[in-house]
């Protein structure tokens, strides 16, 4: 059986990098995998991020926005069994839980046992940051944990973060009193010891987050091993984390902050024996994925920053995963997946509905569809005309492919087989024919001749609801590079429709036209002309001026390039940086050597060059 850790740095972008979430898992052939800062808030969490075939998920999302925190953290378990239903798997958890304190609304909302001393708001300030899922795995239960990375001089997320492993270690020892094994992994943000940091000092080892990891360790009276020191104690630069913005990868430059932790007795039935135990017995190995780091040898340059101040690219998470395989693990009884697993989620799997109302909605369905039926059979309706006749045509001419999902006749299909009558309202008498609101618009050439005592269809009101088919798209864009001629027949009534009056004229009315000899063709094909004529003039400004900024911007590199120091370790130009933490000097501008990151007895590495950029004195 195979656990893996990783910090992803954004669920998402593993994906995308991968191609897809199974082809992300199935490249670390685990059974448990177990991702840290997935940077998903719940509603994000959809099938492409959370489902792949042969996984049960687990996830625990951000709850809170406080200081930006919205989709900043987030921790998924991903279990790779053959059944998620009766199954014997031990990879398949008999139990899941979000967060550590069960103060969580999926968690059953009863405080977990061991935390009763703690208020409330205590255990929901920590868990809703969304840092810990918790499997039971039968034989053992795993913590998937993410621990807080605080600044030296933030004092409340100190705080925050003391109280998170305050009350983590309490779960722990509520588990162990009741004689269950532990497996802690997570990317922690802690390097125990100097060893596990590439730039150590001599005050290192004092940091009190420190004190506490080493304090829970069995060399200092605790209960848990170290998994990887224990199977390497004397390993030097095994780090799992590098700074992002430094291309401290390049010379491993980095820190050991992801960890595997476990405790408790061994499954041998005589457990009891000295020296057997979790960790003795059944752990196999134990070590870092290094093919899982973002610098390759021969696929990088030297330098990380280019000459022109771009960075390069890296891809891939700041960290490398852990993993730890173990042996003699046996099956367990049959279980299925718990209730926690993302297959629930209401986002994956639907709102779930009543019987009641299901069987409502179908009654009300089938009663519309047989009044549809009677109305569409038995209605006619009558068009009134531009004269004193009207005509009819009734719906039961509409063919099957004509007919809408709703029952009624398609408009759209009878516009393509001809001509289509709009009424927009009642034609008063032959004189006003003229400004008559009736309107023939025609599909194709030919035209609806109605004869007495002929039946038309009506075409049905378009309303918010109707569907619409691909074809009429394409009529409507028709219609609209039509204008110019839409803009003369819609005052107008076709004469082969329309019975001429004598106060019927063909001719356009003078006041709708700019002369009385003009064409309105030519008119509106003049307009046009002097529009691309303006639309031209406009598309050469906007490129004079975009060639003008190009200019300007251009001589401010320059200017920047002139001014830009060289470092005194290897004479080259530094890169300039902004300082974004909060104090005296945030927003101030300096520069430092461009070579990435690394330790100071490597001439290759960044030579420590620093200095500030001159800046005029503001007054205040």
């Amino acid at each position: 059986m195979k656990i893996v850790t990783y910090n992803v740095n954004g669920l998402r972008q593993r994906v995308s990098q991968f191609g897809s979430l199974h082809k992300l898992l199935d490249s670390f052939d685990a059974d448990i995998i177990c991702f840290q800062e997935t940077k998903l808030r719940r509603q994000e969490l959809k099938s492409d991020l959370v489902m792949a075939d042969g996984y049960e998920s687990f996830f625990s999302c951000t709850r809170t926005s406080d200081k930006g925190r919205t989709g900043y953290s987030g921790v998924a378990t991903f279990c790779r069994v053959h059944s998620a239903f009766s199954s014997n798997e031990v990879a398949l958890p008999v139990a899941a839980e979000e967060g550590f304190t069960g103060v969580l609304e999926g968690s059953g909302s009863v405080i977990a046992p061991g935390l009763e001393d703690f208020a409330k708001d205590e255990l929901s300030s920590v868990d809703n940051e969304g840092r810990c899922v918790i499997t039971d795995h039968g034989h053992f239960v795993l913590f998937n944990i993410y621990g807080p990375r605080v600044d030296s001089e933030d004092v409340d997320r100190i705080q925050f973060k003391l109280l998170f492993f305050k009350i983590l270690q309490k779960r722990w020892e509520s588990l162990l009193s009741q004689g269950r094994r532990i497996f802690v992994v997570g990317d922690l943000n802690i390097s125990p010891s100097a060893i596990d940091r590439c730039d150590a000092g001599p005050d290192f080892e004092n940091n009190q987050f420190r004190k506490w990891f080493r304090s829970m360790l069995v060399e200092s009276g605790g209960s848990f091993f170290d998994v990887f020191r224990a199977k390497h104690p004397e390993r030097r630069e095994a780090y799992t984390c590098w700074p992002s913005h430094t291309g401290a990868e390049q010379f491993n430059y980095g820190s050991r902050i992801d960890h595997m932790l476990c405790t408790g007795s061994c499954l041998h039935q005589k457990h009891d024996l000295e020296s057997h135990n979790l960790l003795t017995c059944h752990v196999k190995d134990c070590d870092i994925l290094i093919e899982y780091k973002r610098w390759k040898d021969g696929n990088t340059p030297r330098y990380r920053w280019k000459g022109d101040g771009l960075s390069i690219k890296l891809e891939g998470s700041d960290h490398a995963p852990v993993y730890l395989s173990l042996e003699e693990v046996p099956e367990i009884p049959q279980h299925s997946t718990p209730s926690l697993a993302s297959r629930y989620l209401p986002m994956i799997c639907g709102l779930q509905q009543t019987l009641v109302s299901m069987l409502m909605k179908r009654k009300v369905g089938e009663q519309g569809t047989r009044d549809v039926s009677v109305s569409s059979s038995a209605q006619t309706t009558t068009v009134k005309s531009c004269g004193s006749k009207s005509v009819e045509r009734s719906f039961n001419s509409c063919s099957e492919s004509d007919m809408s999902p709703g029952g009624f006749c398609s408009p759209l299909n009878q516009e393509s087989e001809g001509g289509s009558l709009k009424t927009q309202g009642d034609c008063r008498d032959l004189a006003n024919e003229a400004t008559c609101n009736t309107k023939i618009t025609s599909g194709s050439s030919k035209h609806i001749n109605p004869l007495p005592g002929e039946r038309i269809n009506k075409k049905p009101r378009k309303s918010q609801f109707s569907q619409l088919s691909l074809r009429s798209f394409f009529q409507r864009s028709s219609k609209l590079s039509n204008d110019v001629h839409s803009s003369v027949t819609d005052t107008s009534i076709d004469e082969v429709d329309v019975p001429k009056s004598p106060h019927h004229s063909n001719k356009t009315p003078e006041a709708d036209c700019p002369s009385s000899g003009t064409n309105p063709h030519e008119v509106n094909t003049s307009e046009c002309s002097q529009d691309r004529d303006l639309q031209d003039g406009n598309c050469s400004l906007d490129k004079e001026k975009n060639n003008v900024a190009l200019l300007e911007w251009r001589r401010i590199q320059q200017l920047m390039e002139n001014s830009i120091p060289l470092c005194k370790g290897h004479q080259e130009p530094c890169v300039a940086r902004v300082v974004k933490k909060p104090g005296p000097t945030f927003g101030r501008r300096f520069y430092v050597c461009a070579r990435a990151e690394g330790p100071a007895s490597n001439p290759e590495a960044n030579c420590g060059y620093f200095k500030w950029a001159s800046s005029k004195s503001r007054q205040k």
